[in-house]
């Protein structure tokens, strides 16, 4: 059941189609305060293997099962084995409740700019701005609406004047602004109230220096389910995402390059995040201010910009356009994840699908805004966090299914249709696979183990 669709020009539009999905808040947030929370240097090495092993493995798997079905998630895991049509359902699943909060976060990202652009920097480095700003009723809606319409204006115009158009400019423009700054943030120094002076060379190191002091099995193996979390985050598998943009790469685009290529402009853009953010907030906060965790972005960033005085401003506003780059060509990813099945499962055409779609998203993303203020509940997770509206959908989607569809998914590419399924694929136009033994060995028996650990662990059941 071949979808009639367009595709991406060629290996260019891909692979900056599917960094952009990859590059996205999780590489820009998540990834610097994991990095500051598990010991720097410690968390880069095992992020780097992992990227390089598990990263490499999922990766491949989606891609090659996107190219070779021509199918979307739902009807892909179908053709490769009729009764697994169950885990395309799952899979869909995924993108299907982070829609629903993706375009919140990228309203916060907005919100945040237009202070900077506006002259309301001061402001947002406030001890309330943040919490002011999500709780209003009003404001936080407005912005995630205006996101999510972005969103779906660029997926309505389709494959390659919508999304291969915007992330052929939006990407490396991301990139030089990353590079830029991160550059700049190497130049800072800071004498605190004590005298002591603090330079942003010293929070290099701080980044770079692996932290093994009081190492325990225990905190190695979180430093592991971090890391391995965050891969979810940062490479879009496991969502179906690389699997839709999989089914519009052309025969001649040559996979293994594609697949290093995005590894590479992934993991770069991640590290150089870590490499921006850390070395700033250690210079104007010290070790404290880089353990804010996930308040990093939106609380402790803005003070740091506040403290470097005129230049912060335009630093601010930089980082704040850096960051909405990110969000919105992962959030384009996740929604048009969603549109490409909906128009096989419907048999509707792309522009009608993605207005249902985004009508049905506008007011699933009212909703959730809505969660800090008019539908504010507090819910106790398994993995032993509370959550409200936005963190419950995020720990389904990303710490329960994920981790699950992966096991699943690597449990039929290893012992049901054979790794050769993706390894073929991954060698149709000549070139060999050189990590092929690799992927049969990780695909068959590492990455099950490893997935099926980090699915207790987030569950809770590990800790029972």
């Amino acid at each position: 059941m071949n979808q009639s669709k367009s595709n991406f020009t060629g290996q260019l539009g891909f692979v900056l189609a599917a960094a952009g999905s990859a590059v996205g808040v999780g590489n820009l947030w998540r990834f610097p305060y994991l990095a500051a929370k598990d010991g720097g240097g410690l968390f880069l090495l095992v992020y780097l293997v992992l990227v390089l092993t598990f990263g490499f493995t999922l990766l491949s798997s989606d891609i090659a099962i996107g190219r070779r079905t021509k199918m979307s998630a739902i009807y892909a895991y179908a053709e490769m084995h009729p009764k697994w049509k169950f885990l395309g359902i799952l899979t869909f699943l995924v993108p299907v409740l982070i829609m629903t909060y993706y375009a919140v976060i990228g309203g916060w990202v907005t919100k945040y700019a237009v202070a900077y652009f506006t002259g309301d920097a001061k402001a947002a480095a406030g001890d309330s701005y943040f919490i002011d700003f999500i709780t209003s009723p009003v404001a936080d809606v407005t912005f995630a609406l205006i996101f999510m319409a972005v969103t779906a204006v660029i997926v309505y115009n389709g494959v390659e004047e919508g999304i291969e158009r915007v992330s052929k400019w939006m990407m490396p423009i991301l990139l030089v602004m990353i590079i830029a700054i991160a550059l700049f943030a190497l130049t800072l120094n800071h004498t605190d109230e004590s005298g002591n002076v603090r330079t942003g060379l010293q929070g290099l190191a701080a980044y770079l220096t692996p932290d093994i002091h009081d190492l325990t099995p225990g905190r190695f193996l979180q430093v592991l389910l971090d890391a391995m979390s965050q891969l979810f985050f940062s490479l879009s598998v496991s969502m179906g995402i690389m699997i839709t943009y999989g089914s519009y790469v052309k025969p001649e685009v040559n996979l293994n390059r594609a697949v290093n290529q995005i590894e590479v402009f992934d993991t770069g853009v991640a590290f150089l995040a870590g490499m921006m953010i850390i070395p700033a907030v250690f210079v104007f906060a010290g070790t404290e201010g880089m353990s804010a965790g996930p308040s990093l972005m939106f609380i402790s960033l803005p003070k740091v910009f506040d403290a470097m005085g005129p230049i912060g401003v335009i630093i601010g506003a930089v980082f704040f356009v850096m960051v909405i780059f990110a969000t919105l060509t992962s959030c384009i990813s996740v929604l048009e994840s969603i549109v490409a099945n909906c128009m096989v499962v419907f048999k509707a055409g792309r522009k009608k699908t993605t207005l249902v779609t985004s009508v049905i998203y506008l007011v699933a993303s009212a909703v959730i805004a809505l969660g800090y203020s008019i539908f504010y509940i507090e819910v106790k997770l398994p993995n032993g966090s509370v959550g409200q509206l936005l963190d419950i959908m995020d720990y389904i989607s990303n710490s329960f299914m994920m981790p699950f569809i992966s096991l699943l998914s690597c449990i039929l590419i290893g012992w049901i249709v054979g790794p050769a399924f993706v390894t073929d694929e991954m060698e149709a136009n000549g070139s060999p696979l050189r990590r092929k033994k690799l992927y049969n060995a990780m695909v068959r028996y590492i990455a099950p183990i490893m997935m099926a650990i980090l699915f207790l662990q987030s569950t809770g059941l590990l800790n029972a």
